[in-house]
């Protein structure tokens, strides 16, 4: 990483945690308890991969940040409780998260399904209310794009079809579609709701970015897959080979360690030449997806 980009993340991940932080209810308003458990999960150390990328496709198209710090809330907040509900004795049961007990085990499981819920309540709302946000016919198209992303059609309609995978035998255009809907959709909204806040962006600039954001997001979770075989537990925060022993379908499973490489490669190949098509290659959005896909955690 250089150190251009490593100031870039450290300056956007503390704008973002400000921006939440003041978004977040406070714990002294009751319901305290909810409150408390909102804000422990949301406010978790973390990369916050999905505000960068917010950010960083801002700052390529010379968008103003304060326009987009809305959207890199909501989309954040969307992560933060799909996180909480994944967690669930019901979904993957697990009992840490980055080191952390799981919000269901911190609280109790009604008070985490209460506040995934309300987290999702939370990101549509900062959408429509956010004081320093886009115009509102622009605010309607983030709303549309993020519910678009959150629900069926997207990261819920990947968890449903990754829950149905585990232990059965999928072929790698089965995976694919799991990872493009569970973890690619916040991605590509993410840079969607940022373009959508640049009104100089033509028709041409949009296609280019939707290329970039479908490949980037299919290469994160595949770089994810090859972690979960290769990667320092230490880094990565949970047991190297997890993901195989509980029997959910991963890339390198089906495709081998070198074809994973390759699928990244290629994938990576892809959104570097939809950047160049104008002159984005050396973007803080070219930078940030050049560490993403090379990351070790």
């Amino acid at each position: 990483m250089t150190a251009d980009l490593d100031a870039r993340l450290g300056r956007w991940r503390k704008r973002v945690e400000r921006e939440l932080d003041g978004c977040l209810p406070p714990v002294t308003r009751e319901p305290g308890r909810l409150h408390t458990a909102q804000r422990y999960s949301v406010l978790a150390p973390g990369k916050r991969v999905r505000p960068a990328l917010v950010y960083a496709t801002a700052e390529t198209l010379g968008v103003p940040l304060e326009r987009v710090d809305g959207a890199a809330c909501a989309v954040e907040l969307i992560h933060a409780y799909s996180l909480v509900h994944d967690d669930l004795p019901a979904m993957d049961d697990d009992d840490l998260r980055r080191g952390r007990p799981t919000c269901h085990r911190a609280f109790d499981e009604a008070t985490a399904i209460l506040a995934g819920d309300s987290l999702q309540a939370l990101a549509f709302s900062v959408l429509a209310h956010h004081p320093h946000g886009p115009e509102p016919a622009v605010r309607m198209q983030l709303v549309a794009t993020l519910a678009d992303a959150s629900g069926a059609a997207g990261m819920a309609g990947g968890q449903a079809l990754d829950l149905a995978a585990e232990g059965r035998n999928l072929g790698l255009a089965d995976l694919e579609l799991i990872h493009a809907l569970k973890t690619g959709a916040l991605i590509r909204a993410s840079v969607r709701m940022a373009a959508l806040c640049a009104p100089g962006l033509d028709d041409a600039g949009r296609e280019a970015l939707e290329r970039f954001a479908g490949a980037i997001g299919l290469a994160f979770q595949v770089q994810d897959d090859i972690l979960d075989v290769e990667g320092d537990e230490s880094l990565t925060g949970k047991p190297v080979g997890s993901d195989e022993a509980r029997g959910l379908p991963t890339y390198p499973a089906l495709a081998g360690l070198d074809g994973a490489r390759r699928r990244v490669a290629g994938l990576t190949a892809e959104a570097t030449a939809a950047l160049a098509t104008h002159g984005w290659e050396g973007s803080p959005l070219a930078g940030l997806a050049a560490w993403l896909l090379g990351r070790r955690h």
